[in-house]
């Protein structure tokens, strides 16, 4: 059960102008949060603005009661976040999502991310690569957007970094060099998060290819826990005429790609 705590924040760091790297001191939700699943925060203790931020988890330590989180400076609330200190509170409201990612027997996954959708992934990595060979392939804009490259490889057997503009590492989109990896040996799961053209190609490529895959949706959630209906996705099996839907906050961020059409 996610819960509603004020948690102090104890280490902040600028990865980049407009990219923050925030850790938590909160055993509750340390104890309880699983890969995938997010934080809704809210920025400010005025009325302005109302709705809490959601943010996925990057790390959960366990062992520490720490979670942290990365996010980009977008708007107004995330500008108010940005500019909390060390020893400040910040009221977070979580673990949230049903759907987190299930790592289940698998031996060999690739793991896709692209842009802000990375953060999700580093906890899965971590967590899977203490029983499971793990290829991680991050795609990024450019050189200026690359962020947590030496964190990434340490809990990916191979680390693929890709930029759009050939500015940095590989040159091209990180689909391309997962197909590659793919034609050489199978994966038994693919996992991604990232911008919806990514998570088109790679729904479509894990159909094709008949390999289980689970992707995290990004989309805007005001509540977090299905009050808003502002993050509804339609469902792949719902018939034209009677479409179904369910809300990314309360059933995912995670689901079988096979489920959802994106």
């Amino acid at each position: 059960m996610p819960v509603n705590i004020k948690a102090k924040l104890i280490e902040k760091s600028k990865l980049k102008s407009d990219t923050f790297k925030f850790t938590v001191s909160t055993k509750e939700i340390a104890d309880t949060a699983r890969p995938g699943q997010f934080l809704e925060i809210r920025v400010s203790d005025n009325i302005d603005p109302f709705l809490r931020r959601p943010i996925s988890i990057y790390d959960i330590n366990k062992e520490n009661s720490t979670v942290t989180f990365i996010f980009q400076v977008k708007g107004k609330g995330t500008e108010i976040l940005s500019n909390k200190n060390i020893g400040d509170d910040i009221d977070v409201l979580g673990p949230l999502g049903f759907g987190a990612f299930n790592l289940a027997d698998y031996k060999n996954i690739s793991i896709i991310g692209g842009g802000i959708g990375v953060f999700p992934l580093h906890e899965l990595a971590k967590v899977a690569c203490k029983n499971a060979k793990v290829n991680t392939y991050l795609g990024f804009r450019s050189k200026d957007f690359v962020v947590c490259e030496e964190e990434f490889a340490k809990v990916s057997q191979k680390l693929v970094i890709t930029t759009d503009d050939g500015s940095y590492a590989n040159n091209g989109f990180a689909i391309n060099y997962l197909i590659e990896d793919l034609d050489k040996n199978k994966a038994d799961c693919i996992y991604a998060c990232g911008p919806l053209p990514m998570l088109k190609a790679v729904q479509k490529l894990a159909i094709e290819r008949n390999i289980p895959c689970q992707i995290s949706l990004e989309e805007k959630m005001g509540c977090g826990i299905g009050a808003c209906l502002g993050c509804a996705v339609k469902t792949s099996a719902s018939p034209a005429d009677a479409p179904q839907y369910v809300h990314v906050c309360k059933a995912g961020p995670v689901f079988d790609a096979s489920y959802v059409e994106l």
